[in-house]
């Protein structure tokens, strides 16, 4: 009897001993497996899940935040100007940035516009403080160096803005003694300070400061894109854009470098926008004119 009272207590004892590995082993699975959201990139959860569906970089910031934050001009009628009695900015460039933020976020109304210049809109995209611009901004060797731009959206070339009258018609009548106005940070100056050996050109923070001065007669050219100037002529009938384009502007929508997923969304709403007759429409209504065949 002790022999068999002794079997049946180790038996017991075994049994005790399974029972409690068994339970430990359920509750290493409930705290490590599965959904485990701290595991590594690919080493499981929702993103072995779903591979390849997880939106990255600014794109991913954009969604979780709720809207995109456009660097826009405020100045620059046709592109982008703001009404001092509203306070809505309008143009052609607001436009393409409700486009972008209805793809992402599927409602155009999600969009924030930051004022640039075209001085500050490379160290605002740098520094996080925008997502992208969209500001009359030509595509250069040189900026590709800081920023990746999306396919061209507008094609401009650049020109001359006079007040009527003056015996200055074209390029070539600008010489090393002229008063040329321009504005900080835009291409238009370097060209036209290599067009005209000897220029300085005397440079404003913004379009708007450049044509007051222009108009208050410190200036006897003014010097930017045609697509601006254009804008500044309806403004004040009393100027007149002059002679041809010296050069070719084509405008793209710069975007941080190695944000990838950005610039396909954005080229691939550029190519919708097309395809669906938006694009004229919007380049009818604020330029006037349909847009040259390509």
């Amino acid at each position: 009897m002790k022999t068999r009272g002794r079997v049946i207590g180790l038996m017991l004892a075994v049994m005790l001993v399974l029972a409690g590995c068994g339970a430990a082993n359920n509750a290493n699975d409930s705290k490590g497996g599965g959904t485990n959201n701290s595991a590594e990139p690919g080493a499981g959860g929702n993103q072995a899940e779903n591979p390849g569906s997880k939106d990255e970089g600014v794109v991913a910031d954009i969604k979780a935040r709720g809207k995109l934050v456009a660097g826009v001009k405020f100045d620059t009628k046709l592109f982008g100007l703001k009404d001092p009695g509203s306070g809505e900015v309008e143009g052609f460039d607001v436009d393409i940035a409700k486009a972008i933020a209805k793809k992402l976020l599927g409602d155009e109304s999600k969009l924030e516009l930051k004022e640039v210049t075209s001085k500050t809109r490379i160290p605002m995209l740098n520094n996080g403080e925008i997502d992208l611009i969209i500001a009359t901004m030509t595509i250069t060797e040189d900026r590709k160096k800081e920023v990746d731009f999306s396919d061209v959206y507008f094609k401009a070339g650049q020109s001359i803005l006079v007040k009527k009258g003056s015996s200055i018609r074209s390029i070539d009548d600008v010489t090393k003694d002229s008063k040329v106005l321009g504005v900080k940070g835009a291409t238009s100056i370097k060209n036209i300070e290599e067009k005209v050996p000897g220029l300085k050109v005397q440079q404003y923070e913004n379009y708007q400061e450049a044509f007051t001065a222009l108009r208050a007669g410190k200036g006897d050219v003014l010097t930017t894109d045609n697509s601006i100037l254009y804008g500044m002529m309806k403004q004040d009938n009393n100027y007149e854009v002059v002679g041809s384009t010296f050069t070719d502007e084509p405008y793209g929508i710069a975007i941080k470098k190695d944000e990838a997923g950005l610039v396909k969304l954005v080229n691939e709403t550029l190519e919708e926008m097309k395809a669906s007759g938006e694009y004229d429409k919007i380049y009818e209504q604020w330029i006037g004119e349909k847009p040259a065949d390509e």
